[in-house]
Protein backbone atom coordinates (compact mmCIF):
# COMPACT_ATOMS: atom_id res chain seq x y z
CA UNK A 1 0.00 0.00 0.00
CA UNK A 2 1.71 3.45 -0.86
CA UNK A 3 0.87 5.70 1.83
CA UNK A 4 1.90 8.89 0.04
CA UNK A 5 -0.60 9.08 -2.38
CA UNK A 6 -3.63 10.99 -0.73
CA UNK A 7 -2.07 13.99 0.76
CA UNK A 8 -1.30 15.64 -3.08
CA UNK A 9 -4.88 15.57 -2.98
CA UNK A 10 -6.13 16.84 0.17
CA UNK A 11 -5.70 20.67 0.54
CA UNK A 12 -7.25 21.32 -2.31
CA UNK A 13 -9.80 18.99 -2.71
CA UNK A 14 -10.97 19.31 1.01
CA UNK A 15 -11.94 22.73 0.18
CA UNK A 16 -14.08 22.05 -2.50
CA UNK A 17 -16.27 19.66 -0.83
CA UNK A 18 -19.51 20.64 -1.58
CA UNK A 19 -22.25 21.11 1.31
CA UNK A 20 -25.07 18.07 1.38
CA UNK A 21 -28.19 19.26 0.15
CA UNK A 22 -30.35 17.94 -1.80
CA UNK A 23 -29.85 19.99 -4.99
CA UNK A 24 -25.97 19.36 -5.95
CA UNK A 25 -25.80 19.88 -9.50
CA UNK A 26 -22.58 21.81 -10.39
CA UNK A 27 -22.35 22.98 -6.64
CA UNK A 28 -23.27 26.41 -6.09
CA UNK A 29 -21.28 26.19 -2.55
CA UNK A 30 -18.00 25.16 -4.20
CA UNK A 31 -15.46 26.63 -1.26
CA UNK A 32 -17.05 25.37 1.75
CA UNK A 33 -14.89 24.13 4.91
CA UNK A 34 -15.14 23.95 8.70
CA UNK A 35 -14.62 26.78 10.69
CA UNK A 36 -11.13 27.06 11.66
CA UNK A 37 -11.91 26.56 15.42
CA UNK A 38 -13.63 23.20 14.50
CA UNK A 39 -11.23 20.45 13.85
CA UNK A 40 -12.84 18.33 10.58
CA UNK A 41 -13.28 14.88 11.15
CA UNK A 42 -12.37 13.12 7.93
CA UNK A 43 -14.10 9.37 6.82
CA UNK A 44 -12.95 7.82 3.30
CA UNK A 45 -15.45 6.34 1.03
CA UNK A 46 -15.32 3.28 -0.98
CA UNK A 47 -17.15 1.61 -3.80
CA UNK A 48 -19.71 -0.63 -2.26
CA UNK A 49 -22.63 -0.38 -4.32
CA UNK A 50 -22.59 -0.62 -8.05
CA UNK A 51 -23.70 2.00 -10.58
CA UNK A 52 -27.13 1.85 -11.56
CA UNK A 53 -27.90 1.30 -15.01
CA UNK A 54 -27.93 4.80 -16.94
CA UNK A 55 -29.39 5.02 -20.81
CA UNK A 56 -28.95 1.30 -20.79
CA UNK A 57 -25.38 1.40 -19.29
CA UNK A 58 -23.86 0.38 -16.37
CA UNK A 59 -20.06 1.06 -15.24
CA UNK A 60 -18.12 -2.14 -13.87
CA UNK A 61 -17.17 -1.71 -10.83
CA UNK A 62 -13.38 -2.00 -9.88
CA UNK A 63 -12.69 -4.86 -7.79
CA UNK A 64 -12.07 -4.08 -3.68
CA UNK A 65 -13.95 -0.57 -4.84
CA UNK A 66 -11.09 1.31 -4.14
CA UNK A 67 -10.09 0.16 -0.70
CA UNK A 68 -6.98 0.47 -2.05
CA UNK A 69 -6.64 4.25 -2.39
CA UNK A 70 -9.06 4.95 -0.13
CA UNK A 71 -6.59 3.59 3.04
CA UNK A 72 -3.92 5.70 1.27
CA UNK A 73 -5.72 8.85 1.78
CA UNK A 74 -7.29 8.13 5.38
CA UNK A 75 -3.61 6.98 5.94
CA UNK A 76 -1.86 9.71 4.96
CA UNK A 77 -4.63 12.00 6.49
CA UNK A 78 -4.06 10.81 9.58
CA UNK A 79 -0.71 12.19 9.67
CA UNK A 80 -1.54 15.82 9.65
CA UNK A 81 -1.79 17.58 13.04
CA UNK A 82 -4.87 19.71 11.92
CA UNK A 83 -7.62 16.84 11.15
CA UNK A 84 -8.44 13.48 12.63
CA UNK A 85 -9.45 10.56 10.50
CA UNK A 86 -12.66 8.46 11.49
CA UNK A 87 -12.31 5.05 10.89
CA UNK A 88 -14.87 1.60 10.50
CA UNK A 89 -12.37 0.26 12.97
CA UNK A 90 -9.88 0.95 15.74
CA UNK A 91 -6.52 1.47 14.80
CA UNK A 92 -6.57 -0.22 11.44
CA UNK A 93 -3.22 -2.16 9.96
CA UNK A 94 -1.38 0.00 7.56
CA UNK A 95 -0.36 -3.33 6.23
CA UNK A 96 -3.57 -3.92 5.04
CA UNK A 97 -6.41 -2.59 2.51
CA UNK A 98 -9.46 -2.70 4.55
CA UNK A 99 -10.24 -1.27 7.84
CA UNK A 100 -9.58 2.17 6.41
CA UNK A 101 -12.73 3.04 4.97
CA UNK A 102 -16.42 2.78 4.94
CA UNK A 103 -18.59 1.18 2.50
CA UNK A 104 -20.77 4.10 -0.02
CA UNK A 105 -24.26 2.85 0.60
CA UNK A 106 -26.72 4.56 3.43
CA UNK A 107 -25.68 2.26 6.41
CA UNK A 108 -21.93 3.12 5.86
CA UNK A 109 -22.27 6.23 5.76
CA UNK A 110 -24.64 6.72 8.24
CA UNK A 111 -21.93 4.78 10.13
CA UNK A 112 -19.40 7.37 9.42
CA UNK A 113 -21.56 10.10 10.98
CA UNK A 114 -22.33 8.20 13.98
CA UNK A 115 -18.77 7.63 14.66
CA UNK A 116 -18.27 11.53 14.23
CA UNK A 117 -17.38 12.63 10.64
CA UNK A 118 -18.10 16.03 9.66
CA UNK A 119 -16.63 15.24 6.49
CA UNK A 120 -16.76 12.57 3.97
CA UNK A 121 -13.99 11.74 1.41
CA UNK A 122 -16.05 10.01 -1.43
CA UNK A 123 -13.46 7.97 -3.21
CA UNK A 124 -15.97 6.11 -4.95
CA UNK A 125 -18.37 6.02 -8.02
CA UNK A 126 -20.26 8.45 -8.21
CA UNK A 127 -24.08 9.24 -10.07
CA UNK A 128 -27.43 11.00 -9.32
CA UNK A 129 -28.98 7.84 -7.48
CA UNK A 130 -26.00 7.57 -4.86
CA UNK A 131 -27.02 7.95 -1.53
CA UNK A 132 -25.16 10.71 -1.25
CA UNK A 133 -27.57 12.35 -3.27
CA UNK A 134 -31.32 10.63 -2.75
CA UNK A 135 -30.63 9.07 1.13
CA UNK A 136 -33.58 11.22 3.03
CA UNK A 137 -31.45 9.68 6.42
CA UNK A 138 -28.92 12.08 5.63
CA UNK A 139 -31.19 15.07 5.20
CA UNK A 140 -30.81 16.54 9.08
CA UNK A 141 -26.99 16.17 8.36
CA UNK A 142 -27.29 18.66 5.33
CA UNK A 143 -26.36 21.88 7.76
CA UNK A 144 -23.65 20.44 9.15
CA UNK A 145 -21.86 17.67 6.63
CA UNK A 146 -19.60 18.21 3.90
CA UNK A 147 -18.10 15.74 1.07
CA UNK A 148 -14.91 15.99 -0.77
CA UNK A 149 -15.68 14.96 -4.70
CA UNK A 150 -18.11 15.78 -7.31
CA UNK A 151 -21.61 16.37 -7.59
CA UNK A 152 -22.85 13.09 -8.10
CA UNK A 153 -25.39 14.64 -11.40
CA UNK A 154 -22.04 16.25 -12.62
CA UNK A 155 -19.82 13.16 -11.89
CA UNK A 156 -23.19 10.66 -14.10
CA UNK A 157 -23.06 13.88 -16.92
CA UNK A 158 -19.92 13.47 -17.92
CA UNK A 159 -18.67 10.02 -17.00
CA UNK A 160 -20.62 9.63 -20.16
CA UNK A 161 -17.88 9.76 -22.83
CA UNK A 162 -19.81 10.28 -25.67
CA UNK A 163 -21.85 13.86 -23.81
CA UNK A 164 -18.46 14.95 -22.95
CA UNK A 165 -17.00 14.31 -26.25
CA UNK A 166 -19.55 16.54 -27.90
CA UNK A 167 -19.49 19.29 -25.36
CA UNK A 168 -15.78 20.14 -25.93
CA UNK A 169 -15.51 19.28 -29.90
CA UNK A 170 -18.36 22.28 -30.13
CA UNK A 171 -15.84 24.50 -28.36
CA UNK A 172 -13.11 24.09 -31.08
CA UNK A 173 -10.94 25.35 -28.04
CA UNK A 174 -9.50 21.94 -27.56
CA UNK A 175 -7.14 19.11 -29.47
CA UNK A 176 -9.13 16.00 -29.43
CA UNK A 177 -8.87 12.87 -31.66
CA UNK A 178 -11.11 11.61 -34.01
CA UNK A 179 -14.20 9.66 -32.61
CA UNK A 180 -17.57 8.04 -33.45
CA UNK A 181 -20.24 7.05 -31.62
CA UNK A 182 -21.51 3.59 -32.55
CA UNK A 183 -24.98 2.47 -31.86
CA UNK A 184 -24.60 -1.34 -30.88
CA UNK A 185 -28.45 -2.05 -30.44
CA UNK A 186 -28.21 -2.73 -34.03
CA UNK A 187 -25.73 -4.69 -36.23
CA UNK A 188 -22.75 -2.33 -36.52
CA UNK A 189 -21.22 -3.26 -39.69
CA UNK A 190 -23.05 -0.76 -42.09
CA UNK A 191 -22.13 1.98 -39.56
CA UNK A 192 -18.35 0.74 -40.18
CA UNK A 193 -18.24 0.26 -44.02
CA UNK A 194 -20.53 4.02 -44.14
CA UNK A 195 -17.75 5.74 -41.85
CA UNK A 196 -14.96 3.78 -42.68
CA UNK A 197 -12.52 4.30 -39.49
CA UNK A 198 -8.83 4.26 -40.29
CA UNK A 199 -6.89 1.41 -38.57
CA UNK A 200 -5.46 0.86 -36.01
CA UNK A 201 -8.60 2.42 -33.94
CA UNK A 202 -9.34 2.35 -30.47
CA UNK A 203 -12.80 0.55 -29.14
CA UNK A 204 -14.01 1.46 -26.00
CA UNK A 205 -17.10 1.91 -23.17
CA UNK A 206 -19.01 4.57 -23.75
CA UNK A 207 -18.99 4.71 -20.09
CA UNK A 208 -15.93 2.96 -18.68
CA UNK A 209 -13.45 2.34 -15.85
CA UNK A 210 -9.48 2.50 -16.79
CA UNK A 211 -8.63 0.20 -19.45
CA UNK A 212 -11.47 -1.70 -18.90
CA UNK A 213 -12.72 -3.08 -22.34
CA UNK A 214 -10.61 -0.80 -24.27
CA UNK A 215 -8.63 -2.59 -26.90
CA UNK A 216 -6.46 -1.58 -30.23
CA UNK A 217 -8.12 -2.82 -33.32
CA UNK A 218 -6.29 -3.40 -35.94
CA UNK A 219 -8.57 -4.49 -38.84
CA UNK A 220 -12.66 -4.98 -39.27
CA UNK A 221 -13.03 -8.19 -38.43
CA UNK A 222 -11.08 -7.24 -35.25
CA UNK A 223 -13.32 -4.55 -34.51
CA UNK A 224 -16.23 -6.04 -35.00
CA UNK A 225 -15.44 -9.15 -32.50
CA UNK A 226 -14.57 -6.28 -30.12
CA UNK A 227 -17.99 -4.44 -30.65
CA UNK A 228 -20.07 -7.92 -30.27
CA UNK A 229 -18.35 -7.89 -26.76
CA UNK A 230 -18.59 -4.33 -25.68
CA UNK A 231 -22.59 -4.87 -26.66
CA UNK A 232 -22.81 -7.06 -24.00
CA UNK A 233 -22.42 -4.49 -21.52
CA UNK A 234 -23.49 -1.26 -23.31
CA UNK A 235 -25.66 -0.65 -26.21
CA UNK A 236 -23.38 2.39 -27.39
CA UNK A 237 -19.18 2.35 -27.94
CA UNK A 238 -16.84 4.74 -28.84
CA UNK A 239 -14.29 4.65 -31.43
CA UNK A 240 -11.35 6.61 -31.24
CA UNK A 241 -7.94 7.65 -33.48
CA UNK A 242 -5.79 6.23 -32.05
CA UNK A 243 -2.86 8.11 -31.34
CA UNK A 244 0.66 6.29 -31.85
CA UNK A 245 2.81 8.97 -30.21
CA UNK A 246 4.17 8.85 -25.97
CA UNK A 247 1.22 9.37 -23.60
CA UNK A 248 0.90 11.24 -20.28
CA UNK A 249 -1.80 12.17 -17.63
CA UNK A 250 -2.33 15.49 -16.07
CA UNK A 251 -4.31 15.91 -12.90
CA UNK A 252 -6.24 19.34 -12.65
CA UNK A 253 -6.87 20.51 -9.28
CA UNK A 254 -10.18 22.57 -8.34
CA UNK A 255 -9.75 26.11 -7.45
CA UNK A 256 -9.38 27.01 -3.13
CA UNK A 257 -8.86 29.51 -0.72
CA UNK A 258 -5.20 29.33 -1.65
CA UNK A 259 -5.47 29.45 -5.51
CA UNK A 260 -8.57 30.87 -7.20
CA UNK A 261 -7.82 28.82 -10.34
CA UNK A 262 -8.07 25.55 -11.64
CA UNK A 263 -4.07 24.42 -11.91
CA UNK A 264 -2.63 21.33 -13.07
CA UNK A 265 -0.19 19.08 -11.22
CA UNK A 266 3.28 18.35 -12.87
CA UNK A 267 2.58 15.88 -15.79
CA UNK A 268 3.11 12.36 -15.37
CA UNK A 269 4.23 10.13 -18.43
CA UNK A 270 3.27 6.55 -19.13
CA UNK A 271 5.01 4.01 -20.45
CA UNK A 272 5.04 0.10 -20.97
CA UNK A 273 1.49 -0.31 -22.57
CA UNK A 274 0.19 -3.18 -23.41
CA UNK A 275 -1.00 -4.09 -26.91
CA UNK A 276 -0.80 -0.36 -27.65
CA UNK A 277 -3.12 0.67 -24.11
CA UNK A 278 -2.25 1.52 -20.45
CA UNK A 279 -2.65 -1.28 -18.47
CA UNK A 280 -5.49 -1.24 -16.10
CA UNK A 281 -3.98 0.34 -12.20
CA UNK A 282 -5.09 -3.15 -10.33
CA UNK A 283 -2.93 -5.29 -12.47
CA UNK A 284 -0.39 -3.21 -13.38
CA UNK A 285 0.85 -1.03 -10.33
CA UNK A 286 1.00 3.05 -11.53
CA UNK A 287 4.70 2.80 -10.22
CA UNK A 288 5.96 0.07 -13.10
CA UNK A 289 4.90 2.66 -15.96
CA UNK A 290 4.86 6.24 -14.95
CA UNK A 291 6.86 9.06 -13.74
CA UNK A 292 6.85 12.48 -12.68
CA UNK A 293 8.22 14.99 -15.78
CA UNK A 294 10.97 17.20 -13.98
CA UNK A 295 10.45 20.64 -14.16
CA UNK A 296 13.75 20.65 -16.98
CA UNK A 297 11.68 18.03 -18.76
CA UNK A 298 9.04 19.85 -18.95
CA UNK A 299 10.71 23.48 -19.65
CA UNK A 300 12.06 21.38 -22.94
CA UNK A 301 9.30 21.17 -24.72
CA UNK A 302 6.51 23.35 -25.07
CA UNK A 303 3.81 20.69 -26.00
CA UNK A 304 3.74 20.02 -22.23
CA UNK A 305 2.63 23.24 -21.32
CA UNK A 306 0.00 23.56 -23.76
CA UNK A 307 -1.49 20.44 -22.80
CA UNK A 308 -1.33 20.94 -19.24
CA UNK A 309 -3.02 24.38 -19.84
CA UNK A 310 -5.80 22.93 -22.16
CA UNK A 311 -6.77 20.72 -19.00
CA UNK A 312 -7.32 23.17 -16.70
CA UNK A 313 -9.54 24.88 -19.20
CA UNK A 314 -11.39 21.43 -19.49
CA UNK A 315 -11.81 21.34 -15.90
CA UNK A 316 -12.87 24.84 -15.60
CA UNK A 317 -15.65 24.35 -18.33
CA UNK A 318 -17.30 21.20 -16.97
CA UNK A 319 -16.84 23.04 -13.37
CA UNK A 320 -15.75 20.48 -11.50
CA UNK A 321 -15.22 20.70 -7.46
CA UNK A 322 -12.76 17.89 -6.84
CA UNK A 323 -9.27 16.26 -9.07
CA UNK A 324 -9.83 15.39 -12.55
CA UNK A 325 -7.45 13.32 -14.17
CA UNK A 326 -7.69 14.18 -17.98
CA UNK A 327 -4.83 11.16 -20.43
CA UNK A 328 -3.29 12.71 -23.15
CA UNK A 329 -1.31 11.39 -25.83
CA UNK A 330 0.96 12.57 -28.61
CA UNK A 331 -0.45 12.10 -32.40
CA UNK A 332 2.30 10.94 -33.59
CA UNK A 333 5.83 9.24 -32.02
CA UNK A 334 7.67 12.74 -32.74
CA UNK A 335 8.57 14.95 -29.88
CA UNK A 336 6.85 17.89 -32.02
CA UNK A 337 3.84 16.18 -32.06
CA UNK A 338 1.06 18.21 -30.16
CA UNK A 339 -0.94 16.19 -27.31
CA UNK A 340 -4.61 14.89 -28.06
CA UNK A 341 -6.40 15.11 -25.05
CA UNK A 342 -8.63 11.40 -25.46
CA UNK A 343 -10.39 10.85 -22.16
CA UNK A 344 -11.59 12.75 -18.95
CA UNK A 345 -11.99 10.80 -16.09
CA UNK A 346 -13.92 12.36 -13.02
CA UNK A 347 -12.20 10.24 -10.44
CA UNK A 348 -8.37 9.99 -10.65
CA UNK A 349 -6.46 7.55 -9.50
CA UNK A 350 -5.06 8.26 -6.40
CA UNK A 351 -2.26 6.20 -5.84
CA UNK A 352 0.63 8.32 -7.71
CA UNK A 353 4.13 7.21 -7.87
CA UNK A 354 6.54 8.30 -5.48
CA UNK A 355 8.63 10.11 -7.73
CA UNK A 356 6.40 12.82 -7.89
CA UNK A 357 8.45 16.29 -6.81
CA UNK A 358 7.62 17.79 -3.84
CA UNK A 359 5.75 20.72 -5.06
CA UNK A 360 2.85 18.06 -6.27
CA UNK A 361 2.41 17.60 -2.08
Amino acid sequence: MNHSSAHSLYHSAYRAGFSFTPRVGLADNRFLSTAPTRTPRVAVLYQAIDSHVINGVSKPRKPGGYQDSGADIAFVLQQQSDIEVVTPVTSPDPSQDHGWCFPDSEAGILDAIGKGATHLWANTILFAAHPLQTASSLEKYRNELRVVGQPPLLVEKFDDKEYTNNLLRRTNRFTLPRAWAVDLSVDPRPFLLEQNPPFPIVGKPVRGRGSHGVKVCCSFPDLYDHLLRLAQESPVAMLEEYLSGEEATVTVMPPSAENPKYWATPIVRRFNHEQGVAPYSGAVAVTANSVALTQEEADMDEQYDRAARECEEVAKLLGVTAPIRIDIRRFEENSKSRFALFDINMKPVSRMPPQLPSSFL
